[in-house]
This record gives C-alpha cells, structure tokens and sequence, in this order.
C-alpha cells in the first residue's frame, strides 16, 4: 500500500513538474509575442513507462506520471508589417537570412574579425548599415550575400541582352558599401531609333554620276567653321548627351538626309558629330583635328537601307582612319569600314585627349557603339575591297552592309513610315559621378544602391539557406538559430529561388504567436498544475490515514 500510494505522489510529482515547463513554453511564447521573426513554441508531453500489477482479470498496467517529451518549434509564417525603413526585410515563404561576425578589415584600418566564424541564421530582417558600411542585424552581426558582377551587367546591357537574373561574382561573403559614391562613367553605348519621313526630299546636293552619291551630307560638314553642319545639307537632326571618363557632359548631335529611292528600297544618309572644339583625337602625325581639320567632330557615318514597307533591312558605317592626316578638304579613303563591338558599329571621339585612344583601332581607344536598332556579329561585309569608303559610287551595292542571314533587329528599330519624322527612343550609358542617397531590396533580395546623379546600380544579392529539419535548429538567442547534425548544413540560394521564399522590402515578420491560443493554454497548464498538487495532497491525506492505523 505505501509503495503504491508513493507511486501515486511521484505521478502527482511528474505532473508538476512537466506543466511547469509547459508554463515556461507559454511565457516565452507570450513573452516574445511583439519579437521581430520570433517563432513560437509547444510542449508536447508522453507518459512514462508502466508498472506491470497484478489483477483479477489478469496483468494489466498502471502508469507512473509524465514527462516532456519535446519541445516542438513552430515555424509558420509571421504576419508582415509594413515600416518606412527601406532596409526592413521579411521573407515571404521559406528560408533565413544567414548573418555572421564581421570578418573583413574596417576603414580605420582595423581588423572587424572577432575570431568566431560560425554562420547564424534569423528570421528577423530589421538591419541597418554601421559606420563601417556593413549591412547588419541589431546585434551587430554582419549580414551575408553575393557581390553583383557589375561587369556581366554592363556587358548585357550594351549588347542589349535580356538577362534572367541578376550576376554574382565570388563567394558568399559580408555584405558591405565599399563607397557611398558612385563614379563618373564613360558613355559607351549610344542608342539612337528614330522615323525618317519617307515622303522627304534629299536636303543635301547630290549628283547621281558622282562618287559621294550617298555621303554628301557627311562631306558638307566642315569642322573648322561655325555651325559646321548647314542646314541646307540634312533632312532631320536629333542630340543626345553622352559623358567622357571625368564625367563631363558632351553632346551628340546625329543628322539624317534623304539619299534615294532604288528598287522598291529606300536609303538614307547619316552622320555622328560632336561639337569640333570637344573632339580630342589627334592625326597619324599627333596634330589635333581641331581647329585645323575638317573632319574635326565628324565621328561617324553611313547609310541605312529600307524595304517599301519601310522596315529597316540594312546599314553601312564608316570611321576615320589611324592614317588620317590633316586635310582641308574631304577623303573618301580616310573613312574605313566600320569595326563592331557585339555587333554593333563603333567610333570614338576622345574627348579626353588621351594618347593613343583617337581612332577605333588603337588600344586606348573608349569605343562607343552606335545601336540604330540592327546588329551583327560577324561585322561588315565591304563589297569593294579597299575597306574605306573609296570604292562606294552612286550604286548602292558598292555600300558596306550586313549579312542579310546573320543580322539582328531589335524590337525598337529605325522606321521609314510616312509620318513626320522624329526621335522615337534615345538612352546613352554613361553618367557622371553621384553620391549614394539610398539604398532598397527588390523581391529577388537584389540590393539596389540609388545615387544623386540618377542612376542606379545593382550591388548585392542576399544569400537566404534553408533545411530540411527545421526541428533540429538550435536557438541561440537574439533572434539567431545555428545549424545542428540533425538540422543539417542546410542548403544557399537567393530569393525566389530553389525552396526559399521572397523578400519583402519596407517590412518585417511579426511574431507567429498566437495571443488567444497562448491564454487558452496558459489556463488549461494552470489547471493541470492544479489538479497535480491536489494528487500530492490527497496521497498526502491517505498516507496520514495509514499511519493512524497503528493507535
């Protein structure tokens, strides 16, 4: 009888002291209720093992209390709330921001690595950047991710190519501003789509029986005198500004006239000028062009063909040659046939003066590439074979041209429809220098730096890891979790991608928990508490009974 009745406590014992960590499960929880990320808890409970006894039906068991058998991490969705902090992030789905100590040398110079290298994980995405420039948590950890590979980008969009997601470069590593400033970058991209009113007439002078047919206009300019394009010699005009290195402003002025119409075709005369007194390219001789020259800002020119529809079918482009020498009057064989960069024509004006950087050819040349809206890889075919414009008459197949097999045309091309003619689309990739004034997160977890002269650049993406036993994660405090063997390394990707979710910028992920379920079961963990020490007591009472038996 004792030893039953002391059973009976013990039970009454486990029952206390299993509600007890189920009360502290519930406290946490409601503790944790306006906690940035934070996700809630249960106590799961399982009996202990039976006593096997002895009864008139046979052997049966009698239980000897309870005990926790887990504590069960709940890893829902959070509710999210939108903050006016750019920097603010939530994810949307699955996964964790990976933060870590910082690892790299500060700007005082000093080193920022504490000599912990473990990775921590968070749901809790209100970073900031510090004075260093780190992108960090609350608590000071360093947030992870990869470095944009701002070359890929740069190649893409002067090729005019499409790309699916952003390009990193490197390992996943601190997300730092390495500057707050953005530098002067040199134009090397020109695009320029434009209608050409197909019923105009041909402003400039041209005689069908002369060999400058189809670059008259281009020999009218002359660089040495003011304005060095009269507008007697060309049929429309349009300006874009471009940039130099130092991020000075130039323009760009690009005129169009009228040549012919052959053959259900029509063709069509162009010339890129700047203004002569910002051209810095030097002669074979080392002569500057201006004031002497009269190609001087002459920087480009050529011919675009048209089918009757008008439909843009082919180009010519012409450059000045690296053997050019100052002349005062106009050489067709100074002009050669245009190279091309991703399949687009090129010329330079070297606005800096640098040596070695006045032609097309030379290795210090900034090549800008002109898009009208037509592309080749292969370059141009020269049907003459002296590579210059020399050879071009007044017969249009002696013009430079693409393969008509391998061209590309863009979806924004230059048209020849009979409505006035105008500038339809115009961008340049250059820009001057900028400072940072903020910095935002896209949904891919692309970190977007803006700056004050209007650009804005791509700088890193946000690494997020996900397990498969999210139950294995260890709580360290501060809203971090660290990997276990039964968590497992877990696996990196970016947002939106693989089994992690996306990121939401300007907002945060409140606390999973549920205030009302939290009370419900703080009042049922009370009560089993309760009834637990009233099996203490009554065993108490029995056992007194007992012992009264012996007077």
């Amino acid at each position: 009888m004792g030893v039953g009745l002391g059973t009976a406590m013990w039970s009454g014992v486990s029952g206390l002291q299993a509600n007890s960590t189920r009360m502290t499960t519930i406290g946490n929880n409601l503790a944790n209720t306006n906690t940035v990320g934070f996700k809630g808890a249960r106590t799961d409970f399982v009996d202990l093992m039976s006593a096997t006894i002895g009864t008139a039906s046979g052997v049966d068991q009698v239980g000897r209390g309870v005990r926790v058998g887990s504590v069960v991490s709940d890893f829902s969705q959070g509710g999210l709330e939108t903050t006016s902090e750019n920097l603010d992030m939530a994810i949307s789905g699955n996964g964790f921001f990976m933060v870590k100590q910082k690892s790299q040398v500060g700007s005082n110079g000093k080193m920022l690595n504490t000599g912990n290298t473990t990775t921590y994980y968070t749901r809790a995405g209100d970073f900031s950047f510090d004075e260093d420039g780190y992108l960090t948590s609350t608590t000071g950890l360093a947030v992870q991710g990869w470095k944009v590979d701002q070359d890929k980008v740069d190649s893409a969009t002067a090729s005019g190519t499409t790309l699916s997601q952003t390009p990193v470069a490197g390992e996943i590593q601190d997300i730092v501003l390495d500057s707050y400033s953005s530098p002067a970058k040199a134009t090397t991209s020109v695009t320029v789509i434009t209608n050409l009113d197909s019923d105009s007439t041909g402003a400039a002078t041209r005689d069908s029986t002369s060999s400058d047919y189809f670059y008259a206009m281009s020999e009218s300019w002359d660089g040495t005198a003011s304005p060095a394009m009269s507008s007697d010699n060309y049929t429309y005009q349009t300006t874009l500004k471009v940039y130099d290195a130092n991020g000075s402003p130039h323009t760009l002025t690009v005129y169009y006239d009228k040549v012919t119409s052959q053959d259900g075709s029509e063709y069509w005369e162009y010339a890129v000028t700047c203004d002569p007194t910002e051209d810095g390219r030097v002669d074979a001789n080392g002569d500057p062009l201006y004031p002497n020259s009269k190609e001087a800002g002459l920087l480009s020119l050529g011919t675009m063909t048209f089918d009757s529809s008008g439909s843009m079918t082919n180009m010519s482009s012409y450059t000045l040659s690296s053997s050019y020498v100052n002349s005062t009057s106009f050489d067709a064989a100074d002009w050669s046939v245009a190279s091309t960069s991703n399949g687009y024509p090129t010329f330079t004006a070297n606005f800096k003066g640098v040596s070695n950087a006045s032609f097309t050819d030379q290795a210090n040349a900034t090549l800008v590439t002109l898009n009208l809206g037509m592309r080749n890889t292969k370059g141009f075919t020269d049907p003459t074979g002296t590579g210059n414009l020399s050879g071009v008459t007044s017969d249009p197949t002696t013009l430079a041209y693409f393969d008509p097999a391998t061209l590309k045309i863009n979806s924004n091309v230059t048209t020849n429809y009979a409505t006035s003619s105008s500038t339809v689309f115009s961008s340049q990739n250059g820009y001057t220098a900028g400072l940072l004034t903020s910095v935002s997160v896209d949904t891919d977890g692309v970190l977007t730096g803006t700056f004050s002269n209007g650009q804005t650049l791509q700088l890193w993406v946000l690494a997020l890891a996900n397990f498969t036993n999210l139950q294995g994660l260890s709580r360290e405090g501060n809203n971090l979790y660290s990997s276990t063997l039964d968590s497992g390394q877990g696996t990196t990707n970016r947002a939106n991608t693989g089994s992690v979710g996306a990121i939401s910028g300007n907002t945060l992920e409140s606390s999973n928990v549920d205030l009302a379920t939290e009370m419900v079961n703080m009042i049922v963990t009370q009560r089993g508490f309760e009834a637990n020490s009233k099996t203490i007591t009554t065993v108490d009472s029995m056992l007194s009974e007992v012992i009264q038996l012996k007077r």
